[in-house]
């Protein structure tokens, strides 16, 4: 974390609660409670072989590996705009992480030396729990609402927010990375 990100965290701190792993920062209230309503509709639900979180693989390569595959099954009233989705092998998904914390602003990853703001991280914990996940697409069943993917990071039963396929002429950037 640079010096001037440290001095904000420590202003922050007057107003924030520490919790959690040494120098973790959470604000005093869930940010739910300073949110207008975005009027979000979850369009459906996660199936994972993942009911707790000490089993959920941390990311996406994780659960490649376990080699255990998971479906999202989609609420009847969307199920016509899957419509072309089996023409693509793989899409975005995001998630609402509903069993998340939202109030944890600075965290202390277990792989890391150093403290850093959500804003730096991955993790599910956020002020709005938005969970991004680009998987395989095996097959799509539209009258059943029923994609069978290769694998997931996510716990059962977690809702959808929206479902875009994956277009890697768009989507990757060959030359990204962490800049120091």
């Amino acid at each position: 974390m640079s010096r001037s990100d440290l001095k904000m965290a420590r202003m922050l701190a007057e107003t924030m609660v520490t919790q959690g792993r040494p120098g973790e920062i959470a604000m005093d209230r869930n940010p739910a409670d300073y949110a207008d309503d975005a009027r979000l509709v979850f369009i459906g639900r996660v199936r994972s072989p993942w009911v707790e979180r000490a089993q959920c693989p941390k990311n996406m390569g994780a659960a490649r590996e376990t080699g255990q595959p998971a479906s999202i099954k989609v609420a009847e009233p969307f199920r016509p705009g899957l419509a072309g989705l089996a023409g693509y092998s793989h899409a975005v998904l995001l998630t609402w992480f509903d069993r998340s914390e939202r109030n944890l602003i600075v965290q202390k990853p277990r792989h890391a030396e150093e403290t850093k703001g959500v804003f730096a991280l991955r993790s599910p914990a956020r002020p709005n729990p938005v969970g991004l996940h680009v998987f395989r697409l095996l097959s799509v069943d539209v009258e059943a609402g029923l994609l069978s993917l290769e694998a997931i990071d996510a716990l059962d039963g977690t809702p959808v927010i929206d479902i875009k396929p994956y277009f890697a002429s768009t989507d990757a950037i060959p030359d990204a990375s962490r800049v120091r």
